[in-house]
C-alpha cells in the first residue's frame, strides 16, 4: 500500500475551564496543524471558545469545529435519540456559535469533527451524515468561502455521503486509541482503549502514516489510510504524546501540514 507522506494533525480542544486546561492547549497549539473546538453542547462555553481561537489564530493553526449531541452530563459520548432534523439543528446552532468567534478573529472553519456518540453514528448512519453534509453544504464557515470539510473515521461506511453534498471528506485515524480487529475503536468502557504511552503512540502513527496500516489489539495489521491523526486534547498527557508524534513524523520526512482536499476518498473510490 502506497505510504501517505503528508498527513494533518489535530487535537479536540476547549473541553475544560481553568489554568491548567489552557497550559495543555498551549503545548497542544504548538503542535497540531488543526484544533477542532468544543461548541458549548457537550463542553466549552464563549469564553472557551474565544480563547482557543485566539491562541489558534497566533500560533497559525486551522480552526475547525467539534459539535455534539446536547450531553453536557455524558461528555457527549452517549447515545441519545435525536433525529436527523434535530441533529442538523444542534450542529447549525453549534457552529453558529463558533462562527460568531472566528469572525471576531479573522478566520473561519475549515473542517467540522462530529465528538463522541455523534462520531461514531455520523460514521454509520447515512441519514445522520447527510443531515450534517447538508448543514455544510449550506455554509457555515463563519463568512469564508472556502468550504468546510467533515472529518470521519478512516474507511467509514458513510464517507461517500458528504461529497455528494459538494462537501469534502477528511479521513481521521488515530494516535492515542487502539483499534480492534475490524477496523474500529476499542471502546472507551475497555480498560485498553487508549494508548498513553508516547512511544506507542510514536509507532502506531509512523505505521498508519508510512505503511498505511494500524495494528489492532489481536489479529494481523489492517489497511488504514487517513488525511489527519488526531490525539485527544483529554488524553492523559496529550502534550508529550501530541509533540512525540510531531517529532517522529517529520523526522521520517513526513510533511506535517494542514489537509488538503480529499485525497484518502478518491483512492478508496478508485
Amino acid at each position: 500500500m502506497n505510504a501517505v507522506r503528508r498527513v494533518d494533525l489535530n487535537a479536540d480542544v476547549g473541553e475544560s475551564t481553568g489554568d491548567a486546561s489552557a497550559r495543555i492547549e498551549e503545548a497542544l497549539l504548538a503542535a497540531t496543524t488543526t484544533v477542532h473546538v468544543a461548541c458549548g453542547y457537550h463542553a466549552g462555553d464563549d469564553t472557551t471558545m474565544r480563547r482557543v481561537v485566539a491562541a489558534a489564530v497566533s500560533c497559525g493553526v486551522v480552526v475547525g469545529a467539534h459539535p455534539s449531541y446536547p450531553d453536557r452530563a455524558g461528555f457527549g459520548r452517549r447515545d441519545i435519540e435525536r433525529s436527523p432534523v434535530q441533529v442538523a439543528t444542534d450542529v447549525r446552532r453549534q457552529l453558529d456559535a463558533l462562527a460568531t468567534v472566528t469572525r471576531e478573529w479573522g478566520t473561519g472553519i475549515r473542517s467540522v469533527k462530529p465528538h463522541g456518540a455523534l462520531y461514531h453514528r455520523t460514521a454509520g448512519d447515512e441519514a445522520c451524515a447527510a443531515a450534517i453534509s447538508d448543514v455544510l453544504a449550506g455554509g457555515s464557515s463563519g463568512g469564508d468561502a472556502a468550504p468546510v470539510a467533515l472529518v470521519m473515521p478512516a474507511g467509514a461506511a458513510t464517507a461517500g455521503v458528504p461529497p455528494t453534498f459538494g462537501v469534502p471528506v477528511v479521513a481521521e485515524a488515530f494516535c492515542d486509541r487502539r483499534y480492534r480487529s475490524d477496523g474500529t475503536l476499542v471502546p472507551r468502557s475497555e480498560a485498553s482503549s487508549v494508548i498513553t504511552d508516547v512511544g506507542e503512540a510514536v509507532e502506531q502513527a509512523l505505521s498508519i502514516v508510512l505503511t498505511g496500516t494500524v495494528t489492532p489489539v489481536s489479529g494481523d495489521p489492517l489497511p488504514l489510510l487517513c488525511d489527519t491523526l488526531c490525539v485527544h486534547g483529554d488524553t492523559p498527557g496529550a502534550p508529550a504524546l501530541v509533540t512525540g508524534v510531531r517529532r517522529a513524523l517529520e523526522a521520517a520526512g513526513v510533511v506535517v501540514a494542514p489537509y488538503v482536499g480529499s485525497a484518502v476518498l478518491r483512492a478508496q473510490v478508485r
